[in-house]
């Protein structure tokens, strides 16, 4: 599957004491919202992600503390307003029946005495009781048990709805299919108990060796094989992995009632839901909160399973209540984070990287390290300036921090170790790639390819273009696109369109029934929406969502060409780096060829969003839970937002319509609280003809 990356910065640089005005905090809060999505994707639905889950939580934090000085920048779907990622619907969605929150992470000691004077002043005592337990890299999973019966089984997903994985679940020798019934506590008449799926190191050694001998690509480390194992559509797949389980907290119990989280672990065994008796611990006050993380910290490679962290909860239930929660997270727990995982080793070389839009990369080759299970080779250095900040040189003996199974990032060089060898680095004056001139902003953080027709920018831009984001055309990865540009058969994107069987055969890979596919997904291309079409032609911070924006405003892709970098500015959520962008790219003869050579091949463009009658639900905000027969949550997200209204994951004050169907939970209960109609499936189809009508 080819990733749906969008043109978005992995890591914005933004330091919130840095932005001075609402209008900066809009853009930096866009570009920080784009990057924490895409990072969401990647660890939720692809469980391959590409940043460490420390650089993860500042993201968020950079983004929450943006949103709290200017709050006219939050919006409805911030992710901050989010737990995960969307849920794969081909496994079936389920909702939560009490939503799976976050945790707010803390990272250093001061942080954990805060959120303790916090948790004291407000509860007005002199010392809480905290339970601490092991934060384990796995899987969450909520179990339901009716009549002591295991019935479902539900990831995280988005913390609202996950995907139903009640047959995969049943596959872990440790979930008991139906609770054991203990003399003196009876068994509840219903049990939402929510675990961690994980698998132990030693086991997933052993899986990795299993799959290299059947020739199948590796998981890249426990956490990724635990998730990819639950998430199977077969369950017979699931029960052959080592999967293993520990439970760690109840959100609903009926026919049973426990007064503090601590007797919720003590008592969770005798139903035969098993704990970390060895590791979990009772707290307290906070000073032993934090003699426990470091104990834990120091266990943490021995340990047979993996943990990032801890988790510390006020034990009491009644303390819980009156502490209360926060949009996304509880305000009595916090995830105690442990530092990222950090390894040493040598720059051996460092190479400029050419990426789609020409910009240059320093990449670091290192002597292979393993850091936290994963080997590692490479490693970003970003730019010039950070380089010369940094000092690095090749030769250097550095410290290496992975962020992410995929480029992890040198931190610094260790200078005492130098031995006069080393040698500084500099990007290079011309392309590595076609030796055309480079071009390098003032603040060293910027250099670029001056070249448009550089090879490795075209392959980038193609593999782009056919991207599933883009125009989605399967079969034609990266392999297949370094052979079309190896063999002379493409030099630009609109070459693609006038590629014969024949041409597709010449690829090494490529028989008959292949090349009628490749023809095949090429012809349904040509039938695009313009929103599409817009992020498909790699339009610098033109992600899916801005290309959204554009076409909500341009009925046509002429009009877009036409816009000039104020008109742009004009609309409420382009700034002015879009706006050049945009502009730049459209004043590009080289571009508007390209486009134009599309056209030409039979392109046929549709904007759902600009026709008029189909904004026939201007204004409105819907909320949808439960299932529905005829759309998917994602059909109908996107049907709504087609005609003018707004699709959010949580009912407020701002929601005109709750649409519930079979299985919904707590939302359509809070709809009735509030007073917000609720509507069926079928009523709410007789909304549509009645708006439609009009």
């Amino acid at each position: 599957m080819n990733d749906p990356q969008s043109d978005i910065e992995l890591k914005p640089e933004i330091h919130p004491e840095n932005v001075t005005s609402a209008e900066e905090a809009e853009e930096a809060a866009k570009r920080l919202r784009e990057a924490v999505r895409y990072h969401n994707y990647r660890y939720y639905v692809m469980d391959d992600p590409m940043i460490a889950d420390a650089e993860y939580d500042e993201l968020m934090r950079t983004l929450q503390t943006l949103e709290e000085q200017y709050p006219e920048v939050e919006t409805e779907d911030s992710p901050t307003q989010k737990v995960g990622g969307e849920p794969r619907e081909e496994l079936g969605l389920l909702e939560h029946p009490i939503p799976m929150l976050s945790l707010k992470s803390i990272t250093q000691s001061r942080e954990a005495r805060d959120f303790d004077e916090t948790c004291r002043r407000e509860l007005g005592v002199d010392q809480v009781t905290y339970t601490c337990e092991p934060k384990y890299d796995g899987l969450a999973v909520e179990l339901i048990y009716e009549g002591g019966v295991l019935t479902y089984g539900i990831t995280r997903g988005d913390g609202q709805t996950g995907e139903d994985v009640t047959a995969n679940v049943k596959t872990l020798k440790e979930v008991p299919l139906r609770l054991l019934q203990p003399d003196g506590l009876p068994v509840p008449e219903r049990l939402v108990v929510r675990g961690e799926v994980y698998m132990r190191k030693d086991r997933f050694q052993e899986l990795n060796r299993f799959r290299r001998e059947q020739e199948e690509r590796p998981f890249a480390n426990p956490r990724n094989a635990a998730a990819g194992s639950m998430r199977q559509l077969d369950p017979s797949v699931t029960a052959r992995r080592p999967l293993q389980i520990f439970f760690y907290q109840i959100a609903e119990v009926v026919g049973h009632e426990f007064t503090n989280h601590w007797d919720v672990l003590q008592n969770l065994p005798k139903w035969g839901l098993k704990v970390n008796h060895e590791l979990n611990r009772r707290c307290e006050g906070i000073e032993r909160v934090i003699e426990v993380y470091d104990t834990l910290l120091d266990q943490r490679e021995d340990l047979p399973y993996e943990i990032d962290g801890m988790v510390c909860k006020v034990s009491d239930f009644g303390a819980q209540e009156r502490l209360g929660f926060r949009t996304n997270n509880p305000r009595w727990a916090v995830a105690y984070k442990f530092p990222p995982r950090q390894a040493t080793t040598r720059i051996e070389s460092i190479e400029a990287q050419v990426g789609r839009t020409g910009k240059l990369t320093p990449i670091a080759h290192l002597e292979p390290v393993n850091i936290g299970g994963v080997e590692v080779s490479r490693a970003s250095l970003h730019n010039q300036s950070e380089v010369d900040e940094k000092d690095i040189r090749v030769g250097d003996t550095v410290v290496v921090e992975r962020a992410g199974d995929v480029i992890p990032y040198v931190v610094k060089p260790i200078t005492d170790q130098r031995d006069g060898s080393e040698q500084p680095y500099h990007l290079p004056d011309r392309c590595p790639v076609c030796d055309a001139e480079v071009m390098m902003s003032e603040d060293r953080k910027q250099t670029f390819c001056t070249n448009a027709r550089c090879p490795a920018q075209i392959r980038e831009r193609i593999k782009h273009f056919v991207s599933t984001a883009g125009m989605d055309i399967e079969g034609l990865g990266d392999r297949r696109v370094r052979m079309l540009l190896e063999k002379g058969l493409v030099d630009r994107v609109s070459d693609l369109y006038s590629l014969t069987a024949e041409d597709w055969m010449r690829l090494d890979d490529v028989a008959e029934k292949s090349a009628q596919n490749l023809l095949d997904e090429m012809e349904k291309s040509r039938e695009q929406t313009l929103d599409v079409f817009l992020y498909s032609l790699g339009i610098p911070h033109v992600g899916t969502h801005m290309s959204r924006v554009l076409a909500q405003h341009y009925r046509t892709l002429e009009d877009l060409q036409s816009a000039e970098q104020d008109e742009l500015m004009q609309i409420h959520e382009v700034g002015p780096e879009v706006a050049r962008a945009v502009e730049l790219f459209f004043s590009n003869d080289d571009n508007l060829e390209d486009i134009r050579r599309i056209q030409d091949a039979g392109l046929r463009l549709t904007n759902p969003y600009a026709e008029r009658e189909q904004q026939s639900l201007q204004g409105l905000t819907f909320v949808f839970t439960g299932n529905l027969e005829e759309w998917s949550r994602a059909e109908i997200r996107d049907l709504v937002e087609r005609l003018g209204a707004r699709a959010t994951s949580s009912v407020s004050g701002n929601t005109d319509y709750v649409v519930a169907g079979p299985g919904a939970g707590s939302k359509r209960d809070e709809a009735e609280d509030r007073g917000i109609p609720i509507l069926s499936e079928d009523e709410f189809k007789q909304l549509l003809a009645e708006k439609s009508a009009l």
